[in-house]
């Protein structure tokens, strides 16, 4: 009940107090968006391994620029040579 009494004699207060709920609200609703995304693992109990699933035709990034996947020789022969 104080912080509603302080907020009703400094009326100067309220806009930095809503803009400082919004901002958690967005930031909080983020960061809980980012761990249901497909790309984003917590488990790595049971998928030791998580790179070995990413399809390379879907972007990863936020921003994709001119991104063309190319499979790198060496690390196709390590591949092979590790299974």
């Amino acid at each position: 009940m104080k912080f509603f009494q302080l907020l009703m004699k400094k009326k100067e207060l309220i806009p930095l107090v809503v803009i400082m709920t919004a901002a958690a609200s967005g930031a909080s609703s983020f960061a809980v968006y980012s761990l249901k995304k497909n790309d984003v693992i917590i488990d790595r109990k049971n998928n030791p391994e998580p790179w070995e699933s990413v399809d390379p035709n879907v972007p990863q990034k936020l921003i994709t620029v001119n991104q063309q996947w190319k499979s790198i020789e060496e690390l196709q022969k390590v591949r092979r040579a590790t299974k």
